[in-house]
């Protein structure tokens, strides 16, 4: 379900009750977005001149006549209240990215935000590896922008999950590659509680298990387990292990 972001215009007046308590009047444009943070532009400058931001609970009343605006947040309010209506219009709305190519069968453009890919014009969502990047490249079988993703070595896979897996890709290069240092059984490549982990093969009897982090490897830790070269620096996969304290 798309959302949308409705706009009031016309005569108002404006009160806001709270730490900056004042009543004005004049023409504005009053913007109400989709988590229900209420802006009342004037004029002047880039800034509202009242705004409340999230708030608890809105209500927004119309008829012939014109328009008022309640929102509520804790001990704030703001009214608005129209005098004189020019009218109101609503738009639907999206999370504003980086574009990063169109989908493959309904043209629509693809943008980055935040840690998904997402469509404009539908609700098509591709959630991200953590610090992964989206290529030029696009995928062979279905058209998708192709992703950079690291998890112990460095994969471009298609962005559909679906269509080309990064924990099959993992799990091809590193299942049993490394040792528990509990038990001494194969490490292999899980997926549990949404993270993806090097989990001992022994389990349930030995519960070991480590998330693998977005990195590279790059050497051998003391304790036997890989070092990782991240975005933070390097590491041991055991996120505890002595020899990376301070």
């Amino acid at each position: 379900m798309s959302e949308t972001i409705r706009v009031f215009a016309g005569d108002c007046t404006t009160t806001f009750e709270g730490a900056r308590a004042r009543t004005q009047r004049g023409r504005v444009a009053v913007v109400v977005k989709p988590d229900r943070t209420t802006l009342v532009h004037d004029a002047d400058g880039y800034q509202p001149v009242a705004w409340l931001t999230r708030p608890d609970s809105l209500t927004v009343e119309t008829d012939e006549g014109g328009f008022g605006l309640v929102a509520r947040a804790g001990e704030q309010v703001l009214r608005v209240v129209s005098h004189e209506s020019a009218g109101w219009v609503e738009y639907p709305v999206t999370e504003a990215g980086v574009p990063v190519g169109s989908h493959p069968e309904t043209g629509e453009p693809l943008v980055r935000a935040g840690g998904d890919v997402r469509g404009l014009d539908s609700d098509v969502r591709y959630s991200l590896p953590a610090g992964a990047t989206v290529l030029d490249d696009t995928c062979e079988s279905c058209g998708l922008p192709k992703i950079r993703a690291e998890a112990g070595d460095a994969f471009e896979i298609c962005l559909d999950r679906s269509c080309e897996s990064l924990d099959d890709a993992v799990r091809e290069r590193f299942d049993g590659e490394w040792t528990c240092p509990d038990c001494g059984s194969d490490l292999r490549i899980i997926r549990r509680g949404g993270r993806l982990l090097a989990g001992c093969d022994a389990y349930p009897d030995c519960e070991t298990a480590f998330a693998i982090p977005a990195g590279v490897v790059v050497d051998d830790c003391a304790c036997g387990l890989p070092v990782f070269e991240t975005a933070r620096g390097r590491r041991c996969l055991d996120a505890t292990c002595d020899a990376f304290e301070g």
